[in-house]
C-alpha cells in the first residue's frame, strides 16, 4: 500500500493506534490509493474498537495493520486532544461514505459495497446514485451471516476484483469487518473501508442521532435507546471501562519521568 501523502499525528489510545486525520485528508488518501488500484484497508474507530483491542492483542494487531485509523467516535477525538493533538476532529463513517462517493463519482472511480441485507444494499445504492448520478456502483453483495467456506471466500474476492471496484465499503459491524478486511489485504484489489452502521443509515432504515447529541458525545445514548437489546453491553459496560482505563493512561503519562 502506498504511504500517506501527508503525515498526520498518531496516538496510542489504550495501546491502539488512532490517526488524527480529517475528512479532507482521509478522502484524498483513499481516492489516491483507489485510483492506483492498491489493496489496503481503513478502520473507522470507536470506543468499542479500542476496548476490543485492549482485551484482544490479535485484534489490536488488526487495527494497527490498517493503512488509516480514523477517530469515528467523539470520545476518541477528545482522547486525541488530551494526548496533545489540539486540532483533532471526528471522521464519522456515515458522513465519510457519501463524501467519498461524491468524489469517486467526480473522478470516475468505481465503488462497491459488501455487507448488510439485499434490501439495505439496494436502498442505499439507489439513494447514493440519486444524489451522485455519475457514481459507478460496480459491486454489491450481501454475504450470509455464517462464515464463508474457502471456495465461497475465493469467489467473493474474485468477484470484487473482476468488478473493477476500487473502493469497497464494508458493513459487517465491528469487530468482524476489521478482521475480514485484514485477512483480505492483498487478495482484494481495492481500498476496503469498514463503515459499520453506515449502510443502515444511508439506506434510511435507521435514524442517526441529532447533530447536537453527536457534538456532545451522546450519540451512544440515542443508539442505546433505539436498540437496547443489541447495544446494552457495548455502551453500558464498555464505555465506563474506557473512561476508567483512559483516565489511568493519562495519569501515568503525566507523572514525572513518564515518557
Amino acid at each position: 500500500m502506498g504511504s500517506l501523502s501527508a503525515v498526520v499525528p498518531t496516538r496510542r489510545v489504550l495501546g491502539m493506534r488512532v490517526d488524527a486525520t480529517s475528512y479532507q485528508h482521509a478522502t484524498a488518501e483513499i481516492l489516491r490509493w483507489g485510483s492506483l488500484g492498491e489493496s489496503g484497508y481503513v478502520c473507522i474507530a470507536t470506543v468499542n474498537n479500542v476496548i476490543e483491542a485492549y482485551d484482544d492483542p490479535a485484534y489490536r494487531q488488526v487495527m494497527d495493520g490498517a493503512d488509516l485509523v480514523t477517530p469515528d467516535g467523539v470520545p476518541l477525538v477528545w482522547a486525541l486532544r488530551l494526548l496533545g493533538v489540539d486540532g483533532a476532529t471526528r471522521v464519522y463513517g456515515p458522513d465519510l461514505t457519501p463524501i467519498l462517493c461524491e468524489r469517486a463519482a467526480e473522478l470516475g472511480v468505481p465503488v462497491g459495497f459488501y455487507g448488510g441485507t439485499p434490501e439495505v444494499l439496494e436502498a442505499m445504492a439507489a439513494n447514493l446514485v440519486r444524489r451522485y448520478p455519475a457514481l459507478q456502483v460496480a459491486y454489491s453483495h450481501s454475504p450470509p451471516f455464517r462464515p464463508l467456506t474457502p471456495d465461497e471466500d475465493a469467489r467473493v474476492a474474485a468477484g470484487i476484483n473482476r468488478s473493477g471496484a476500487r473502493i469497497l465499503f464494508v458493513g459487517l459491524g465491528a469487530p468482524k469487518q476489521e478482521r475480514w478486511m485484514a485477512e483480505r489485504k492483498g487478495a482484494v484489489e481495492a481500498v476496503m473501508i469498514g463503515v459499520g452502521a453506515a449502510f443502515d443509515f444511508l439506506a434510511g432504515r435507521k435514524r442517526q442521532a441529532p447533530a447536537i447529541l453527536q457534538r456532545l458525545g451522546l450519540e451512544w445514548l440515542f443508539r442505546l435507546l433505539n436498540e437496547p437489546r443489541r447495544l446494552w453491553r457495548r455502551y453500558l459496560y464498555r464505555n465506563p471501562r474506557f473512561v476508567a482505563l483512559f483516565t489511568v493512561q493519562l495519569v501515568r503519562q503525566r507523572l514525572p519521568g513518564a515518557s
